[in-house]
């Protein structure tokens, strides 16, 4: 029996783990895929306050050895579901294991959103991907595109920048949303193409991607590209656990700055959280928040 189970192990979750473990909790963090979240596809972190420049990766691991350092325990698995047991909150991981905790902090971030395109799910892998940090290597020499107007999107594009033959900056309006020191570097670099008030509309290739069909100001273009890297925003990933929390009409958990939900001993942390700003610092901040509430209530 844990005092606190944490769902998710990116810096809303690690943040948490932190704070519990100084509160003297003891504290279980669950994280499916790697830890670290969705920071780790960051090529450079330059907003991290102390840290001038650091690679997402490199501060996802400091965050995740920080909060193991002072003893939360880790464990890599799925939470399915959760099931309020009054005294106590019983965890299903996707293992068949069982874990048990007196209170549930809910930091189960978000996954990318997809295209929607047909045979993209068929193509992830063989030229789609959502993460550039993760498979640009890949495509070093080749062409490839990047489909989103943020800060993710662009950072990719700086990133692939230095990899690939040329890439093509796709977006959806006429101007950029992201910050413009990004879009500057970029306009800087001889093989970026921006292709603007444009939208994918048909993946080519058989096994593997050979190109992209781009409908743009009424006509259709073709661009041949070994890789696509999507980054059009996220969808949150608290949708199992929509029986102990309220959401809002995007899916959201519709919890404020408190981080507290309807259900006793249940809180929500990070990008999973209805909110306006998504970065590392809120996510942090989150964390902290969440965590000094479990531990009150858990203290009461």
């Amino acid at each position: 029996m844990f005092d606190l189970i944490v769902i998710g192990g990116g810096p809303a979750g690690l943040t948490a783990a932190v704070y519990a473990r100084r509160a003297g909790k003891t504290v279980l963090v669950l994280e499916k895929d790697a830890l670290g979240g969705q920071i780790t596809w960051s090529p450079k972190v330059e907003n991290y306050p102390a840290v001038p420049s650091v690679s997402g990766m490199e501060l996802g691991n400091l965050m995740a050895e920080q909060a193991m350092e002072m003893g939360a325990e880790v464990e890599i698995d799925e939470a399915l579901r959760i099931e309020d047991c009054g005294s106590h909150k019983r965890v299903f991981g996707s293992f068949g294991a069982e874990y048990e905790g007196r209170a549930v902090i809910l930091a189960a971030g978000a996954r990318p959103r997809k295209l929607g395109l047909e045979r993209e799910e068929d193509l992830v892998g063989s030229g789609v991907g959502y993460c550039a940090v993760c498979d640009g290597a890949f495509f070093k020499g080749q062409p490839v595109a990047v489909n989103g107007g943020g800060n993710s999107a662009l950072q990719d594009a700086v990133l692939l920048s230095e990899l690939c033959s040329r890439v093509y900056v796709i977006h959806r309006r006429d101007g950029f949303r992201g910050e413009e020191a990004l879009v500057e570097t970029l306009r800087g670099k001889e093989n970026v193409e921006f292709v603007l008030n444009a939208v994918i509309t048909e993946l080519e290739g058989e096994e593997e991607l050979s190109g992209i069909v781009v409908r743009q100001n009424g006509a259709n273009r073709e661009i041949p590209v070994s890789g696509l890297f999507v980054a059009i925003g996220h969808e949150p990933d608290i949708g199992a656990f929509a029986g102990l929390v309220e959401l809002d009409d995007r899916g959201y958990a519709a919890s404020g700055e408190d981080c507290l939900t309807r259900t006793e001993g249940v809180f929500v942390a990070g990008d999973c959280r209805s909110k306006r700003i998504r970065q590392v610092t809120t996510a942090c901040a989150d964390g902290a928040v969440a965590a000094l509430a479990a531990c009150a209530w858990l203290d009461r």
